[in-house]
């Protein structure tokens, strides 16, 4: 069953393969059978993974911990390590993914597997900006003859040496990535021309913009037929940004519209994974259900009736002192957050009337109305459905703690994304480029929430079809412009309601400024000033 498991997997039947593999490790043992159990936790870690649900492919990946000591080859461990660093990678958790990478490279294995995560450890400077270790590093590995002699390997790592010459602005920079573009053509690698053409684009992006054009869509055209995706987006958007006003709508446009199907399908997968699991795990509770059915109906009867009187009198003194010890916590933690959480209650049950009340009343009378049988309605209902839940989750996430500085970012961009729709093209630029670090937190809750504000408003009150809010850090100030092609309102009649009226307190407490221009038909502008 693995080989037909691995077989699917190689042919790119991901679905297929993620069902096998999952039903194959639940009749494993793994105390018996490690290899197999870790073999196939392994790959349906790698599926999750290549559909982006990298939570889903840790928790995955480190079910194997307890059993990586009972294998005798260290290439599993080496997987599940590597595994694991991408996840935190992809996750912006460089200190993690550094972790993983590093367990992974000092197992004893084989040449190729060392090198490759010596490389993953060098990205990962080169994400931390720290571009003369990565040369190290790359350098080092371009001299081993067994890189040297796989086309493949060896112009990925002079891609990336040209990469690190280029921000460290070291002129060398383009014999290696013209080096690196002669290899990639003659082996047809089309997802590595992608790579080199987006490099050179940003090379000659500040010194020749004709020519800088020209790379990046042979980037996208590349990175197109070899079926990438993410790195797509990343050339489009690079080229959006570049282009004329007619061409940047068309080509937002088109972003907006990948992306959204690329989000829809990646959710889609993630959820038949979990169910997959999920079906998986209850069937193997039914058939030991029915095992130990059939042993208890060959018991005594007598003997069956003794056990289950003392499993009663067992069941009954753990609830209680269950009971006893929850009530015991929950009343000592009661008296401790009483007063947060009366207001904290207030402010959701507001939001929740406000916002979700009424949608899901209309929901609930579609459900009555209406043949659910038909693709149309269920497709309406779902999308309703997603609709409420995205909302109920931005709630969620208003009264959650910002975890870190780069989870901050994450999260930030993942509120704004949920406003990004086939009918609204929004743009974000500069985010990246704050020294959030330096930004304490409750001034961070407060821009967060300030934005969410703004674009729950657009949402329901402005008609926008275009939104860009653009960060600036200037002379210890951080300064941010929300803009939307809306109806706009009348500023001299216009009297900020609860929303607004909240933001424009919280920034001045902030010794902060806000200032907001509008008229009607021409638009919403919102300028946010405040110091670090």
């Amino acid at each position: 069953m693995i080989h037909a498991a691995d077989l699917f997997y190689k042919n790119k039947q991901l679905d297929s393969a993620f069902y096998l593999y999952n039903k194959i490790r639940a009749n494993c043992d793994p105390n018996e059978n490690a290899k197999d159990y870790v073999h196939c936790t392994y790959y349906m870690a790698e599926i999750q993974q290549n559909h982006q649900d990298f939570i889903g492919s840790t928790i995955t990946a480190k079910e194997t911990f307890p059993f990586l000591n009972k294998l005798n080859s260290s290439e599993y461990v080496w997987n599940i390590y590597s595994v694991l660093g991408r996840n935190h990678y992809y996750t912006y958790d460089y200190p993690n993914a550094i972790y993983y990478y590093s367990k992974a490279f000092i197992l004893k294995s084989d040449q190729i597997n060392s090198l490759e995560a010596k490389n993953n450890i060098a990205v990962i400077y080169i994400k931390q900006q720290k571009f003369k270790k990565a040369l190290r590093i790359f350098l080092s590995i371009n001299k081993e003859k067994i890189i040297q002699e796989n086309p493949a390997y060896y112009s990925k790592i002079i891609d990336y040496v040209g990469f690190c010459y280029y921000k460290l602005q070291d002129p060398r920079a383009l014999s290696f990535f013209q080096k690196s573009l002669e290899i990639k053509a003659k082996a047809k690698d089309q997802d590595g021309l992608g790579r080199t053409y987006y490099n050179l684009a940003n090379y000659y992006e500040k010194n020749n913009a004709s020519l800088s054009m020209k790379y990046a869509k042979l980037s996208y055209e590349n990175y197109k037929a070899s079926g990438n995706i993410d790195d797509r987006l990343l050339t489009l958007k690079f080229i959006t940004n570049n282009s004329n006003a007619t061409e940047t709508k068309k080509n937002a446009l088109i972003y907006s519209k990948l992306q959204d199907s690329i989000y829809q399908a990646r959710q889609r997968a993630k959820s038949k994974f979990v169910k997959i699991k999920y079906d998986t795990k209850k069937e193997k509770i039914e058939n030991l259900k029915l095992k130990a059915q059939k042993i208890k109906n060959e018991l005594q009867i007598e003997k069956q009736e003794r056990r289950n009187i003392i499993s009663y009198i067992i069941i009954i003194l753990s609830l209680c002192l269950i009971t006893i010890i929850y009530f015991y916590l929950t009343a000592r933690l009661n008296r401790q957050k009483i007063e947060a959480t009366y207001q904290s209650e207030t402010r959701i049950s507001k939001k929740l009337h406000d916002e979700l009340a009424n949608d899901v009343y209309h929901t609930l009378a579609f459900v009555e109305n209406r043949n659910l049988s038909s693709e149309e309605n269920k497709n309406h209902l779902l999308a309703k459905l997603e609709d409420i839940y995205s909302r109920t989750r931005n709630i969620s996430k208003e009264n959650n703690p910002i975890l870190s500085n780069q989870h901050y970012t994450v999260q930030l961009k993942e509120m704004i994304s949920k406003f990004n729709t086939s009918n609204v093209n929004l743009l974000l630029n500069g985010l990246d480029t704050i020294s959030w670090d330096k930004v304490g937190k409750i001034k961070k809750i407060s821009v967060y929430r300030a934005i969410q504000e703004l674009l729950v408003n657009m949402k329901k009150h402005s008609e926008a079809s275009v939104v860009v809010i653009t960060f600036k850090e200037k002379d210890n100030f951080i300064i941010i412009n929300y803009t939307d092609n809306g109806k706009g309102v009348d500023t001299t009649k216009m009297i900020l309601k609860n929303g607004l009226h909240n933001m424009e307190n919280t920034i001045q407490k902030m010794q902060g400024e806000i200032e907001i221009n509008s008229d009607l038909g021409k638009g919403f502008k919102v300028l946010i000033k405040f110091p670090l």
